[in-house]
Formats: structure tokens, sequence, C-alpha cells
């Protein structure tokens, strides 16, 4: 008997690799049998929300029956006043990750590249091939940063029409500063869109960041995930020209919001107070990770976010030791490209948590070293 012709995804999704981007820290706790695990491995912020988001959300719960604001006009007019633009030149999505997929679809068909540093953020990876297009690495300098002229010869080789740059960098915590940004975008042609993801860019000081100009070559993303402590709201925004933003208006899901979350990133817009004392505290958390890794002889990278990276040795022994902390219950990630693929990279967590970290820290590189016969 013939067998039934079933449904089908198109060719292309077809051809895309199989791939969970990250596994879930509860996914990760219930493959050791644990309930929980002390979180550092997401760059989520150790240090909640605004009491303000965290009220206005409350209050707002209530609603939950009704849509989200599909414009989210309120938030794009305190996010205009914000960065000295106009609303029509931000749009909100759910996420820079969902900011991705726009972009990508936008202006990076199907068989064509976008270049990005090699060991960089990897979700993008994700949507290039969803969407059938494909990477073309620019290789980094030491410890993981940016090469502009690296990236410039890629754009020239591949024929690219985007960049993608994170800045700070994700995993290496690197920063570009705003005078080699702008001489990275001058050597690029005009008809290259360079996409800067600055989800880290509250814990930079604003000086160093690019200056709040719209530039219609230039898509710049932010976040309420990292020092807004609103990883679970999901709730990003671009800063682009009008002419850019009305062509994410043709693809965006319209309703991707939640309302809740709107609500939530208006209210923590309204405290800078909190703000900078999250950004404080990360500070001092950076700090003492890099006291640790000088008492037990580890490199460390400088970095210009809420985690740091530490070196462990080459990417074997960095693996045993992401697996030795799960073993403890600690929960952190690693770099996948080299130069930083023998380092581990740990969010800041709360001064209770890196105690707690140390202590765990020290044990696993022990058990680590002595498997490898150091």
């Amino acid at each position: 008997m013939t067998p039934p012709r079933l449904p089908r995804p198109t060719d292309l999704v077809s051809a895309a690799p199989a791939m969970t981007p990250f596994v879930a820290p509860e996914e990760l706790a219930r493959r050791i049998g644990r309930s929980e695990l002390l979180r550092l491995g997401a760059n989520e912020s150790a240090f909640g929300p605004s009491p303000r988001a965290i009220a206005a959300m409350r209050d707002a719960v209530t609603l939950t029956s009704w849509y989200g604001d599909p414009e989210s006009l309120e938030l794009r007019a305190a996010l205009a006043r914000r960065h000295r633009c106009t609303a029509d030149e931000i749009v909100v999505a759910s996420g820079i990750d969902d900011l991705m997929g726009l972009i990508v679809r936008a202006y990076c068909a199907p068989g064509e590249a976008c270049v990005a540093t090699r060991g960089t953020y990897p979700t993008l990876f994700y949507h290039l091939h969803a969407y059938g297009a494909r990477a073309e690495f620019a290789e980094p300098e030491a410890e993981g940063a940016l090469d502009p002229q690296a990236i410039v010869d890629a754009v020239g080789r591949s024929g690219a029409k985007l960049v993608y740059i994170a800045n700070p960098d994700n995993p290496s915590g690197t920063f570009a500063d705003r005078a080699t940004l702008a001489q990275l975008r001058e050597s690029l042609p005009d008809d290259v869109l360079l996409f800067l993801d600055e989800a880290y860019a509250d814990f930079v000081p604003v000086d160093d960041l690019p200056l709040d100009m719209i530039d219609p070559r230039t898509i710049r993303t932010r976040t309420f995930s990292k020092a807004f402590g609103m990883a679970g709201a999901r709730i990003g925004y671009a800063l682009a020209a009008a002419e850019v933003i009305a062509v994410f208006q043709k693809l965006r899901l319209h309703f991707g919001v939640n309302r809740t979350g709107q609500i939530g990133a208006l209210a923590a817009l309204d405290d800078d107070a909190f703000l900078r004392g999250v950004v404080s505290e990360v500070e001092r958390g950076r700090d003492d990770y890099y006291a640790l890794a000088a008492r037990l002889g580890l490199p460390t990278v400088r970095s210009f976010t809420n985690f740091v990276c530490v070196g462990i040795g080459t990417r074997v022994q960095a693996e045993a030791m992401v697996g030795a902390l799960l073993e403890a219950g600690v929960f952190v990630r690693k770099p996948w490209a080299p130069p930083l693929d023998g380092y581990v990279r740990v969010t800041v967590g709360t001064v209770a948590e890196r105690a707690l970290l140390a202590e765990r820290f020290v044990e696993a590189l022990d058990r680590v070293r002595e498997k490898a016969a150091w």
C-alpha cells in the first residue's frame, strides 16, 4: 500500500538545520534532578525590575483580558523623549530577538549574507538559517573584540547588505566606542545596513555610546531585559529612520507585545534612580568576579555588561567547568568560538549569590583540574 502524502514544510524550512539556540535553566535543572539552579548563565538581572514597574504591572494584571496597544504609542512617545527622536523612528517588539527576525526578513534575502564577528550572539544565525540567508564571519581581535577592518573586508568579499554588531558584545563583554563605530559606518557602503544590538548599553557611560542621531543606514536596538530587569516581560525596541520603521510595519506581529509588559516598561523609564543603582551594583559585582579570578590565577575579559568571561583553559576544560558547575547547582554558559571558547561566562548576581558562586566555583575548578591533570 502506498503511504499517504503528508503535509511538508517549505523547502526553505526543511533545509534549515535543526537547532535549539539555548537550553533553558529549568530544563538543565530537570536533567540533573534539581528543582532550581543558581541562575548566572542567561544574563538576567539579579536585581529585579523597578518597584514602580512591579506596581504598575500588578495593577495592570486585572485587565489582562485586553489586548495591548498594537502601536505601543505611550511607550514609543516616552522612548522618543529619552532618545531625542520622534515616535515614528521607534518600533517596539517582544525583545531584540524578535527585532532580529524582522531585520533579517526585511534586509537579508534568501542566499544573501549578513556579516558578523565570529563568536558573537548566536541567535542571529538562527534567524539567518530560518530565512535562507547565511552568515559571513569576520574574525575578532584579541578577547573577542570587534575588528572594524575585518568587518569591512568581509562585506567586500561577500557583497553583504547587512552587518550585525552586538555592542557591548555578548558573549565577550567587549565594547567599541563611539568614534570606532562612526568610522566603521563611514567605511561601509551607504547601501549596507548596520545593525547595532545595544542590549547592554545601559551599563556603558552615555558619552561613550553612539549619539542619539537617526541615520537611515543604521538600526540600533535596545531592551528592557538587562539593566531594567524585565527579561520575562519581553520588551525591546529599535531606533531607526521612519522609512525603516515603516518597513517593519509590513512584517511585525502587531499584537505580539504583551500589555502588562508595555505598562511595566513605561513605569521603569520613570525610575532612573533604580536603574543607576543596578548599574552601580553590577559594577561592584564585576569587580568581585575579577578579584575571584585573579585569586585563582585565571584571566578575565574587561566587561561593559552584567557578566564577566573567566578563562579556564582549553575549550574542553571550559566545557568541563560548565558541567562541574551545573552539577554543583550553578547555571553558567560559555562562548562558542575562539579566542574565548576556553572561557566561561558568568552573570553578575546579588552579593549573596556572588558569595555562593565563589565557593562552588573553587570546588568545581578543583574537580576540573584534577580530571585534566592540570
